[in-house]
């Protein structure tokens, strides 16, 4: 008896051992990123400063597509603070795992090498090459196919640019195509009308569109660019978090399906120069990581 009274109290003292253990563990878990940012009220976001995706306007302040989306997202979740950190595009990922911020929003596509390296938001916008026309769109033009049919459409597109080969992939031959080295050469061809017609990303197109100075021309609506498999080929657009932050993005995430069924998504996209073909359909990143869009 006396023997079982021992081992009694060593499994108790044990057991006690144990507990102490554990809360003391629990009590010194580090904070998660979502934790913090929800109990500063702030969140600090990596930015690559170019239009329209996330820049410093006049007055210094954070303007742009991303930065007024995610205002929005996590204002709703008690957390009025975002600081805006501006770096070079290539400087994001590498400052996002260095936690240097709390999250990217630089027009970055989901692709799958990055999926590898972040983990993404839902999409925010689905992008695909547009076109930009005299006003009026005085040539009727609403898709590669039909610059491809037409000879007679004066078309500029920048050299070696990723619209340059999807251009050529949807069938428009080498002579139909005007090429400049730049953007600013491009709109200047049409502006002046040299050419009926100019390609570029969609971003781009909004960028373009948002100067004020910019006059005479818009967008060509709706626009049709390169078909793969009877489907247009697209990109998307999302908000990057760390991987091991996947609560942050969650939360963020919910505040997105959010915004996007109460019109406020459309409202920002409009505000930036996108139109309703940017539209994101209803996928996760998940699909969009596994190539299921």
């Amino acid at each position: 008896m006396p023997g079982e009274l021992g081992l009694l109290r060593t499994i108790a003292t044990v057991a006690t051992a144990c507990a102490l253990l554990i809360g003391t563990a629990a009590s010194l878990r580090a904070e998660t990123t979502a934790e913090r940012v929800l109990r500063e009220g702030k969140i600090v976001i990596g930015i690559s400063n170019g239009a329209p995706w996330g820049f410093r306007g006049a007055g210094g302040e954070p303007e742009g597509f991303h930065p007024d989306l995610i205002k929005a997202a996590f204002k709703g979740l008690g957390v009025g603070q975002v600081d805006i950190v501006v770096t070079e595009f290539g400087a994001l990922i590498p400052g996002l795992t260095a936690q240097r911020f709390d999250a990217i929003a630089a027009g970055l596509y989901i692709t799958p090498q990055r999926c590898e390296l972040v983990a993404f938001s839902d999409p925010d916008l689905k992008l695909a090459d547009a076109a930009l026309v005299a006003k009026g769109n005085p040539k009727n033009v609403h898709s590669y196919a039909q610059i491809a049919a037409n000879p007679e459409i004066r078309f500029g597109i920048g050299r070696g640019s990723t619209t340059a080969k999807n251009a050529a992939a949807a069938g428009v031959p080498d002579t139909n195509m005007l090429l400049f080295p730049d953007i600013q050469s491009n709109v200047s061809a049409l502006l002046t009308g040299r050419i009926d017609v100019a390609a570029f990303s969609a971003p781009t197109v909004a960028r373009i569109l948002s100067d004020d100075n910019v006059e005479g021309i818009e967008r060509a609506l709706p626009f049709q660019g390169l078909q793969e498999n009877g489907k247009e080929r697209y990109g998307y657009s999302a908000i990057a978090f760390r991987k091991e932050d996947g609560d942050l993005r969650d939360m963020y995430n919910s505040r997105l399906k959010l915004l996007k069924s109460d019109g406020t998504l459309a409202d920002i996209m409009a505000k930036n120069g996108f139109s309703d073909q940017e539209a994101a359909p209803d996928l996760t990143s998940e699909q969009v990581c596994a190539g299921q869009d």
